[in-house]
């Protein structure tokens, strides 16, 4: 699991850096907040009211991920201060595309985590024709891993050379979803996913998922890997404060541990910069899960949704 460790790190080590660049006040895909807007008053009211909803990050075990890796995290208030990459008028769209070839469990995992992302997110989002993977790749772009001997193609040709060319102008993401297995560059085994929040591409791959796990686990780590990492791609950090899906993995025991929602202090990033209320979120949430068969997921989405929609 240290292999995934090393993996997941470059990932993070990204998405800190690119939080962290000198304020652009001139990009209009960088939040700006207003002194007088109300909302994130309203949202930390919301933040406290499902707190006892929520619990507190476990303590970790070696293998765990806040073992491996000593992170800040990022409150609300952080998150507004860091000039975050968000959606725009001209950028609210998430488009999910299906690449390569799919059993049809994982062609309706994959429509079944777009709808999620919808609620989730608030943002509108489409589902693009499945695409083939053309073959031969070059030799810098593919190899067989030295322990699985499986075929790998490189993260960094499906962002580069698929994605950035077809990235729709009204795109806030552009994410593929693939059944092969991935890896960053030569100094890794492998990886579950890969992002770039400057492109706004991003690619996860499923072929790793169904590891001891009926459909429904698979899933919710499907639904759980994309949903994190969309995040990233809006600048939230891992959460290090509660157990929450934006919570860092190390292996999918970790996964597996965490729940499909964010956090009160994620929930009020996510609310903030999609200008979505947290008591329609959770009222969408709640009517995707049951329609799903997410019985558990739903009911703990209409407490959430009952204790904020007095407010």
């Amino acid at each position: 699991m240290k292999q995934i460790s090393s993996q997941l790190a470059i990932f993070l080590l990204a998405c800190l850096l690119a939080g962290c660049e000198s304020p652009n006040l001139a990009n209009p895909d960088r939040a700006n907040v207003d002194s007088s807007d109300p909302r994130p008053k309203e949202l930390t009211a919301a933040m406290k009211a499902v707190e006892p909803f929520f619990e507190h990050l476990r303590a970790p075990g070696p293998a765990d991920w806040v073992a491996s890796f000593h992170e800040p995290g990022q409150t609300f208030a952080e998150y507004l201060n860091s000039n975050p990459t968000v959606p725009t008028p001209e950028r609210h769209t998430i488009y999910v595309l299906p690449l390569g070839s799919f059993t049809n469990e994982q062609s309706k995992a994959i429509a079944m985590t777009a709808g999620y992302l919808e609620a989730f997110y608030g943002l509108t989002v489409k589902q693009l024709h499945q695409q083939p993977i053309k073959r031969p790749l070059r030799i810098k772009d593919s190899r067989t891993n030295h322990v699985s001997r499986k075929d790998q193609i490189r993260t960094g040709y499906i962002m580069d050379d698929i994605l950035r060319p077809q990235l729709p102008s009204d795109a806030a993401a552009l994410i593929a979803f693939t059944n092969e297995d991935l890896y960053p560059d030569e100094s890794m085994s492998y990886v579950f996913g890969q992002a770039s929040m400057e492109n706004r591409v991003g690619v996860w791959s499923l072929y790793r998922l169904h590891e001891n796990a009926d459909f429904r686990t698979f899933l919710l780590r499907t639904i759980k890997i994309a949903t994190h990492e969309t995040g990233h791609m809006f600048s939230m950090h891992h959460c290090i404060a509660w157990n929450c899906v934006m919570s860092g993995s190390n292996h999918l025991g970790e996964t597996d541990y965490h729940p499909i929602d964010a956090c009160p202090e994620c929930m009020a990033k996510v609310c903030w910069f999609s200008h979505v209320s947290p008591a329609d979120r959770y009222k969408k949430l709640a009517a995707f899960c049951r329609a799903n068969g997410l019985e558990k997921e739903a009911a703990d989405f209409d407490k959430k949704f009952a204790a904020v929609g007095s407010l």
